[in-house]
Order: C-alpha cells, then sequence, then structure tokens
C-alpha cells in the first residue's frame, strides 16, 4: 500500500466513523469508535435504510461516486468491512 492509498484509507475510514455514529445518533467522539465495531451492535445501530443514506452523504463527503454494483452481493457486519470496499473506490484522486 502506497502512502497515498493509506492516507485515501484513513481519510475513508474517518468519514465512515462520522457517519456511523451520526446515523446512530450518537453523541460521542467517531474516532472512538472502533474499526471492528458491529455496524448493528451494542453500540451503532445502522438500520437497512440508514445504510442507503449513509452511503449517499459518504459520496458527497468524499467527493466519489460508488458504483451500485460495488455492494452487490456483500454483506457489511463492521466499520472495517465498509472501508475496505468504499477506499479502493476514492483510491486515485486527490485526498482532502
Amino acid at each position: 500500500m502506497t502512502v497515498a492509498d493509506a492516507n485515501v484509507r484513513e481519510e475513508v475510514n474517518t468519514a465512515v466513523k462520522k457517519m456511523v455514529v451520526a446515523e446512530s445518533r450518537l453523541s460521542i467522539d467517531p474516532a472512538t469508535v472502533g474499526d471492528t465495531e458491529p455496524l448493528n451492535g451494542e453500540v451503532l445501530r445502522v438500520t437497512s435504510v440508514g445504510f442507503l443514506s449513509m452511503l449517499i452523504r459518504l459520496e458527497d463527503e468524499l467527493g466519489v461516486t460508488l458504483p451500485d454494483d460495488l455492494f452487490a452481493g456483500r454483506s457489511f457486519h463492521t466499520v472495517a468491512d465498509l472501508v475496505d470496499v468504499v477506499a479502493p473506490t476514492c483510491t486515485g484522486r486527490a485526498a482532502g
């Protein structure tokens, strides 16, 4: 992984955590959410409808378009699962 790829991954990780905290209606620092935190568990409460809304907000936040087929046939259980799919889409564009 290049430094640029690592920077993009960190940007995506931060954006995802910010979105899941907002979607779960929590008043906590997104940085306190672990990568292995379940999207629908004791802390985070992301519903299927909330997940779709969150993807739209992520596109705006990251300045990318996430292709619909990117999510087909995939299961998302943790924050890292979502970051793993979104980050490669953002690679190749300027971070920030």
